[in-house]
């Protein structure tokens, strides 16, 4: 026993370091830079340099803003119920998709079989030492994430893509089936409190469309 006594202690140092290391934030913003890496588009590219997306994360519920000259998207994202509404608007053009459970798991089906490699690339973003990690999704994407394993938050499914991501992701890119690149990087983030009242859905001027 006195031989194995300090191992023990020594495993059980291990793991509350390691987890001393870690917090959930419940509370986050961040906004994030869109850009174009392969610059054959020269529209697109413009019009990703004026988009931007901003992620409002709040105990169970989730808002993404995707702003861009075309048009705007909103997600809403509650994980506790694993229901979803988007917004979409197109000029004066307003529409609203309401998916419940089942339906926001037939939409992320794609997602439910992935392959996370971790690579040792290491990258500081807003001062935070981000690892790397690739994911391979069944349908033949590849996606390329930076994030911070010492930041968890609360909700992780919003993208389901990133769902076993073991961090707070501040910068991931991937290529789309025009073979444009498109990358995201996060510009600015904080952990101030957000108003509840920023997860609420307007219904409004909104034309209901089937999912």
């Amino acid at each position: 026993m006195k031989k194995i006594l300090p191992t023990i202690f020594l495993l059980i140092g291990c793991t509350i370091t390691i987890h001393a290391q870690q917090r959930t934030v419940a509370e986050c913003t961040i906004t994030y830079a869109i850009n174009l890496l392969n610059a054959g588009d020269s529209d697109l590219h413009e019009t990703l340099k004026l988009s931007s997306e901003t992620i409002y994360i709040k105990a169970n519920n989730v808002r993404i803003d995707l702003v861009s000259p075309a048009f705007k998207q909103t997600t809403f994202f509650d994980k506790s119920l694993k229901e979803a509404v988007v917004l979409r608007e197109f000029g004066s053009n307003k529409f609203i998709n309401k998916l419940n459970a089942k339906e926001w798991g037939e939409a992320n089906k794609k997602f439910d079989s992935l392959e996370l490699k971790f690579q040792p690339e290491t990258k500081n973003i807003l001062g935070y030492e981000c690892k790397k990690v690739e994911i391979n999704a069944r349908n033949g994407n590849l996606y390329t994430v930076f994030y911070v394993p010492s930041i968890i938050p609360s909700v992780k499914e919003y993208e389901y893509v990133f769902k076993d991501v073991p961090g707070l992701i501040l910068a991931f890119q991937t290529t789309d089936s025009k073979l444009n690149t498109i990358q995201y990087v996060a510009t600015k983030i904080n952990f101030n409190p957000i108003p509840i009242h920023v997860f609420d859905v307007p219904t409004e001027g909104y034309r209901l469309m089937p999912n």
